[in-house]
């Protein structure tokens, strides 16, 4: 009797334990759909970030100033790209803010958007306006909005982990049928990461339409399928309905530069867009509400490492 009482005191103390040791799930500061959208519109206001362009630039500086109001530490990489098409070197820059937790023992993961604005609207209804830059609303200011709001979270709540936000430059630039001439930034970007700096790296890419349907993207699916798990799973508890959980395509995205060396990658992109590539890409087509859900779902994830796989 005494041996049976032992033994179940035992097991009552590794229950305990069990269930005061695991991870706690940590609520982080809410996601602000209305200031992400804010941050859409004043991309898109400076016209077609266009690598190269003076909006291009204003559009950095505007970066910079809104990390220096949160004192977030910012640097860039410029790099140029001898342009097949015109003939001429084109400087891009890449931008990228350090959100830095002293006490991490995690490690770092990149959040990855693209700022730049293609260069031509080759589905534009209007065929004058074919060889036009586009205004790039949700194809490239919405995934970077989404990341800013993210970065103004992290004042009021630091996370358990540090996070590279990276915006890259020319991920649109090439041509129908010239894959080479994409994803420029993410390409250079790669190219400098030392390894084993990342445990993980997600892709944000037209995020914000209002009609939203995120399905599982499929190089990502394929290579990474537990960062995909992650996600999907982290959308169900929510109870955010725009993640599907099926696959559907599978993209040409900025993920793949990271997946080339080494760095596990996922893309969240919805690219059943009817605006893409067209001189519609503006803000009225995105919504608050659209950036929320993508927004909420990762901030869930990079305040609450025990979600995340061991890869």
């Amino acid at each position: 009797m005494k041996n049976s009482y032992i033994h179940i005191t035992i097991l009552i103390g590794i229950v305990l334990c069990t269930i005061g040791c695991s991870p706690q799930t940590i609520v982080p500061p809410p996601f602000d759909g209305n200031l992400a959208y804010t941050y859409l519109e004043q991309q898109v206001a400076f016209g077609p970030r266009v690598p190269g362009t003076e909006a291009s630039a204003k559009c950095r500086e505007y970066f910079k100033s809104f990390f220096d109001s949160l004192n977030i530490p910012v640097d860039s990489q410029v790099f140029i790209f001898p342009d097949p098409y015109s003939g001429k070197n084109i400087t891009m820059v890449n931008f990228i803010a350090h959100i830095n937790n002293p006490k991490s023992s995690v490690g770092r993961i990149v959040l990855l958007a693209h700022y730049d604005s293609r260069p031509r609207a080759e589905y534009a209804s209007d065929s004058t306006l074919k060889d036009k830059p586009i205004d790039g609303a949700n194809d490239g200011a919405s995934g970077v909005a989404v990341l800013m709001e993210l970065a103004r979270l992290s004042t009021k709540q630091l996370p358990p982990c540090d996070i590279d936000l990276v915006f890259v430059d020319g991920e649109d630039w090439g041509k129908p049928g010239d894959n080479q001439y994409y994803l420029l930034g993410s390409k250079e970007f790669a190219r400098r990461v030392v390894h084993g700096t990342y445990r993980f790296g997600i892709v944000l890419d037209m995020v914000g339409d209002k009609q939203q349907q995120f399905y599982r993207e499929g190089y990502s699916e394929k290579f990474q399928k537990p960062l995909n798990d992650m996600i999907w799973n982290t959308a169900r508890e929510l109870g955010i309905s725009t993640f599907i959980d099926s696959v559907k395509h599978a993209i040409l995205d900025d993920h793949l530069s990271l997946l080339a060396v080494g760095i596990p990658a996922v893309d969240i992109i919805d690219i059943d867009y009817p605006y893409w590539h067209t001189e519609f890409d503006t803000p009225d087509k995105c919504s608050a509400e659209a950036l929320s859900n993508v927004g909420r779902v990762v901030t869930e994830i990079i305040y609450n490492p025990s979600k995340w796989p061991s890869l």
